[in-house]
């Protein structure tokens, strides 16, 4: 007997990726709530972790040392990510607003999006420096800096702890680049007033033999491009100017109606705000009944309350109270690799506290750099013949990794016979046909894709585009589609909420194509599949396979790759930021492509047969060859070094046998990569090829020429 997933019933959203949820995460990819759908909503596919931020500037970690891989750690917990900046919350309705998407529905949420800076509020700050946080823009502005040549002249303004931290670790870099520096610490107060007498004079001796000045109880007038201006009349010399200080709550969280301290989200013991189905931790919450400051340590340690009470809220569990600890210890960066040590009113400092502080962040990292190896389960110990070797070692892929091999699909359509109808022509080697509608030319296609992300708004976008693509191959406009939808088990509410967001997005995409939704299917199953029918009008003869003529230059309009990264996806082994570049190729229309390309004598996408299978249709329905240039071909970032780590994607080997002469190994394995919402492969005249590809990369297709067609049968590639 089947025995079908179980449905899924509760929503639960994470807002933020910072250290609580991140560790929340981690504990619930090793013991998920059945019936509940995870989600966690992000700006990027990492989150950096602040503990590590001045051994990073000082130039003792890399900057993806700092990295937590969201991206992975959704997976691993079975969760679907959302990668955009949240607008808002509405209680009342049960939603959170994203940008450029539809709502997302919540039972329970929580939210755990550390703070912001208030600096840019400075006259001249916006214009002449860049915030410490978020880390992202910092990194990259700290490390062009770095790698500058002359005098440094440097300041930070803000001289609590992470101010000194910050000014000390820029200080030993320059100095290891060997570069003569002038830095200096700006406060309105009196500097490292938080830490304990004995700590604040080490630290002032630090940053004394660094050559840092210290620069107290004078405000800040405005920043200018060489220079901070103090309200007294002084000019502080600055060429990278920072700040520490200033830190807020996120705007948007003002305008939720819920009970606020300062801006900060009011919550209980029990981390519960003021409305008992949204939950908060780290730096955006304000602990009623303990107040404390805001510090990583206490975000850490209210991971297992929090994990323990959302599960709680959703209907299982008890709920616990978080009692924080009254001190802790407090590890502060000397700039080299050297640190001090601070608690209960007792310090101490050298290079031994530094390698106890690396351990305890080492440590942390670890938890998400080596995540537990769930087993899957067991096969039957009776089975039938070639059942482990179907499985094979990887889970199947989905999008057109998951398509049926081309030798299997044509020797299924072979013995079809040929339409009888006068008005329906066959389009040769094409997914579509030609339909003569009155004294018009309409073309129909149809595509659906197996669910490889969770999140159904960023799945339908995908489906879209990639259903999309077969009228834009041909040079049609589109004009309307109906929709295949089939949904995993869930309860009725989830099942409005999910269709809500799959049918907005579905319209948007098409809408925006100049074509209109107008029905579709749905039905329950396994897992979640997204499809459309489509036609559209041709004003002239459909682009087809055929028609490429010798001499032609190849034009291939996005990069290769989706395939190796969508496997290694699943099997959590891309990078995140690779894997969201993936998906910013998949989700670009290349409706504007098909215009510029109008003229391109034949055209097809690159899908589920891969760029080779794909070209060698072309070659054979046009009666000509055509010679590859490998290395013009453009790869997704991480592609490469996936394929030659043996990441295969399902498809991959089917694909491989399309074209057995072609050779293997590094770059060349990528020509056999199933490509989800592909590029479109083009064969223009030779004279025309560079000028349609500038045309192509004004309006934001990375297009090349990979080749040209040659009067010999059959690929061959050029190394």
């Amino acid at each position: 007997m089947h025995h079908p997933p179980l449905p899924l019933t509760r929503d639960l959203v994470l807002i933020g990726g910072g250290h609580t949820h991140a560790l929340l995460l981690r504990k619930w990819g090793m013991n998920p709530l059945p019936g509940a759908r995870v989600t966690v909503i992000n700006p990027g596919p990492t989150a950096p972790y602040s503990g590590m931020l001045p051994g990073f500037v000082a130039g003792h970690y890399a900057r993806q040392d700092l990295n937590i891989d969201l991206v992975k750690l959704a997976r691993f917990a079975g969760a679907r990510i959302i990668l955009g900046a949240v607008s808002g919350i509405d209680p009342d309705r049960r939603e959170v607003h994203v940008p450029d998407r539809p709502p997302v529905a919540f039972d329970v949420a929580s939210v755990n999006v550390g703070i912001t800076s208030d600096m840019p509020a400075l006259p001249g700050f916006d214009q002449h420096a860049v915030p410490a946080k978020p880390l992202g823009p910092f990194a990259a502005k700290w490390a062009e800096y770095l790698e500058g040549s002359g005098d440094a002249t440097v300041a930070v303004i803000g001289s609590g702890v992470a101010g000194a931290e910050l000014i000390m670790a820029m200080a030993f870099a320059l100095r290891t680049k060997g570069r003569t520096a002038h830095l200096t610490l700006i406060d309105n107060a009196r500097a490292l007033t938080a830490t304990h007498p004995k700590s604040a004079r080490t630290i002032r001796k630090a940053m004394a033999d660094l050559g840092i000045e210290v620069i107290e109880q004078a405000s800040v007038s405005h920043i200018a491009k060489d220079h901070v201006a103090l309200q007294d009349g002084r000019q502080i010399a600055a060429s990278f100017v920072t700040g520490a200080a200033g830190a807020k709550p996120y705007d948007w969280i003002a305008n939720t109606g819920l009970d606020l301290q300062d801006g900060f989200i009011r919550v209980d013991g029990r981390l519960q705000s003021s409305d008992p189905a949204i939950f908060a931790a780290g730096d955006c919450a304000h602990l009623t009944e303990n107040p404390r400051p805001k510090a990583g340590v206490y975000a850490v340690r209210e991971a297992p309350v929090l994990y323990q009470n959302l599960r709680a809220a959703l209907g299982s569990d008890a709920m616990r109270r978080y009692e924080p600890q009254k001190d802790y210890l407090k590890l502060i960066s000397l700039g080299g690799k050297s640190a001090l040590g601070e608690r209960l009113g007792t310090s101490f400092s050298g290079p031994l506290m530094w390698k106890w502080k690396n351990h305890i962040d080492q440590s942390f990292m670890d938890k998400f750099r080596n995540l537990p190896q769930m087993k899957p389960p067991a096969l039957p110990r009776h089975h039938a013949a070639g059942l482990t070797e179907a499985l094979g070692d990887n889970p199947m892929c989905g999008g057109c990794g998951a398509k049926v091999g081309r030798g299997a699909l044509q020797s299924a359509l072979a013995d079809l016979p040929a339409p009888v109808r006068a008005d329906v022509t066959p389009l040769p080697g094409d997914d579509a046909a030609l339909l003569q509608t009155g004294g018009a030319r309409q073309v129909m296609t149809s595509d659906h894709l197996r669910g490889f992300v969770d999140d159904p708004t960023l799945m339908t976008r995908i489906a879209a585009v990639h259903a999309l693509g077969d009228i834009w191959a041909m040079g049609a406009r589109p004009q309307a589609a109906t929709a295949t939808i089939i949904l995993p088990r869930m309860s009725p509410t989830l099942q409005r909420r999910t269709m809500a967001e799959i049918m907005a997005t579905a319209s948007d995409v098409i809408r925006d194509a100049g074509a209109e939704i107008v029905g579709g299917h749905s039905s329950m199953g396994d897992e979640m599949t997204i499809g459309f029918t489509l036609t559209g009008l041709c004003d002239a003869d459909p682009i087809t396979l055929t028609g490429a003529r010798l001499g032609d230059a190849l034009i291939l309009t996005k990069p290769l790759g989706s395939g190796v990264l969508m496997a290694a996806e699943m099997a959590g082994a891309a990078k995140g930021e690779w894997v969201a570049a993936a998906l910013a190729h998949m989700v670009q229309p290349q409706g504007r492509t098909s215009e510029i390309l109008a003229g391109a004598h034949a055209m097809t996408d690159v899908t589920g047969f891969g760029l080779a299978g794909h070209l060698l249709g072309m070659t054979e329905a046009s009666g000509c060859g055509a010679a590859l240039d490998l290395e013009a071909v453009p790869v997704m970032d991480g592609a490469r070094e996936l394929a030659a780590q043996g990441i295969r994607s399902t498809l991959f080997e089917d694909n491989r046998a399309i074209t057995p002469e072609l050779p293997t190994g590094g770059k060349a394995d990528l020509l056999y990569d199933p490509q989800t919402a592909g590029g479109l492969l083009a064969a223009v005249p030779a004279d025309q090829g560079q000028m349609i590809c500038e045309a192509l990369r004004k309006v934001g297709y990375p297009a090349v020429i990979i080749g040209h067609m040659t009067d010999a049968p059959g690929l061959r590639v050029q190394t």
